[in-house]
């Protein structure tokens, strides 16, 4: 009881990361059955081949607008705690307006980009997809906006603020948008759903915008700004390859998917990834409330604090998990028959993607350790190494075993992810992130 009430109450760095995570884990619960029935009401409404459309436009939307973000999204995790201890107020200040122009350019002219080489390229694509790709690509920039956003949020451990918007409005909006386009007599299509995600983001992210901008700038003192942009970029760029990478790994069956096999087949394939999602969080959850906390424990020069606090976070990741993923397990039939005829098909290959899933988070969120400490770029190469892996047998396995090649494919790379963070955290850090090894902290090689 002492722990909880320490937890609750206490006003120290664990304390307030624990009450993060606790806040992220919950609202992440809440988001994942907001976006789990969301799934499912759009893959009866639009049915499988529809669904299958929609699914492989908006999760390639979501990736390109990750990406869009060029890793300002999260570096200024790094630099905005950084700032404030050293109390370096004018370059504080600088990065926040800097990151949000950034992005929302960045992401404006690969939106252009994108759609140039659709309309280019429309010929040797399937006819089905041109026209939704060109639909999803306007709410671009709004995606990498909102992104950048939540990564004010999560530097100042404004857990609300940072993952609601994204995971509980958005998503409710579009099943609202939705809906109502349907009771207006539109066609449950893929375009139809699209718009109706496209309006959805547009009216999120500019909510979020005014007010985490407006919260921020009461919490700072009115002053000039002062742009570092060479050394915002040095260190964003690295992230950038890390988190596009890493987006790219927790994405890239899907994409696979459907580059090799039918909609169907990924409609199939992405309500199981929406059921995994219960799984997921878990470590998304501890990662929003840890980052921020490595990133002071480093730069406060704070060892010791970093090494145990960092197993700690092990521990938060790895138990919840494995209990998320055995109650998936158990509960995974029943819930694959919720999307409609057929969707129960995708049953089996969950005991493979959880599996991957609970081997990775063995090591807890190794690659945030290692980012927020300044060795980005060996977890860019490490995330390029894992990526090009997945990429591999997926192109091998799925030809050959269709969703069970997809399955192998994904598993297999997230246990390779998780070896290769656990050694390079250890040789470069000297501490282990391994949930099964003993409490070793030795001086970094």
């Amino acid at each position: 009881m002492g722990k909880v009430d320490a937890l609750l109450f206490s006003s120290d760095d664990r304390a307030e990361a624990g009450r993060v995570s606790i806040i992220a884990f919950a609202i992440r619960i809440f988001s994942a059955l907001i976006a789990f029935v969301s799934q499912v009401l759009l893959a009866r409404w639009m049915g499988a081949f529809e669904y299958g459309i929609f699914v492989l436009v908006w999760v390639t939307m979501i990736i390109l607008g990750n990406l869009s973000c060029l890793g300002f999204h999260t570096s200024v995790i790094r630099f905005i705690p950084e700032y404030r201890e050293r109390g370096e107020l004018d370059e504080l200040r600088g990065v926040m307006l800097a990151s949000r122009l950034i992005v929302l350019v960045a992401s404006t002219v690969i939106a252009a980009v994108s759609a140039g080489l659709i309309l280019l390229f429309a010929d040797r694509i399937e006819s089905y997809y041109v026209v939704p790709f060109l639909i999803g690509i306007f709410c671009l920039p709004m995606i990498a906006l909102s992104d950048v956003v939540q990564g004010i949020s999560r530097a100042n451990a404004w857990a609300i603020s940072a993952l609601s918007p994204t995971y509980i409005v958005r998503p409710v909006l579009i099943i609202s948008f939705m809906a109502g386009a349907l009771a207006l007599g539109y066609e449950p299509s893929a375009r139809t759903a699209l718009i109706a995600a496209v309006a959805a983001t547009y009216a999120t992210t500019l909510w979020q915008l005014a007010t985490v901008t407006t919260r921020a700038d009461r919490g700072i003192a009115k002053g000039k700004r002062a742009i570092d942009l060479r050394g915002w970029i040095m260190v964003s760029l690295p992230i950038f390859l890390i988190e596009g990478f890493a987006f790219m790994l927790t994405n890239a069956d899907v994409l696979m998917v459907g580059v090799f096999l039918s909609p169907h087949d990924v409609a199939i394939y992405y309500a199981m990834a929406k059921t995994l999602a219960l799984v997921h969080f878990v470590s998304f959850a501890v990662k929003a409330g840890a980052a921020a906390r490595y990133a002071q424990f480093t730069h406060g020069g704070e060892r010791e604090k970093l090494g145990g606090f960092a197993r700690e976070t092990v521990n938060w990741t790895f138990w919840p998990s494995l209990a998320m993923g055995l109650f998936v397990l158990a509960i995974g039939q029943p819930i694959l028959a919720l999307f409609g005829p057929g969707f129960e098909a995708g049953y089996p290959y969950l005991f493979l993607l959880v599996a991957g899933v609970v081997a990775r988070s063995t090591v807890g969120p190794a690659e945030s350790l290692l980012t927020m400490s300044g060795n980005q770029n060996v977890c860019a190469a490490i995330y390029g190494l894992t990526l090009a892996f997945n990429v591999g047998l997926n192109v091998l396995l799925i030809p050959q075993l269709g969703l069970w090649g997809a399955a192998f494919a994904t598993s297999l790379s997230m246990m390779f992810e998780a070896a290769a963070l656990a050694l390079t955290t250890w040789r470069r850090l000297g501490i282990v992130m391994f949930i099964f090894a003993p409490r070793l902290v030795r001086e970094p090689s």
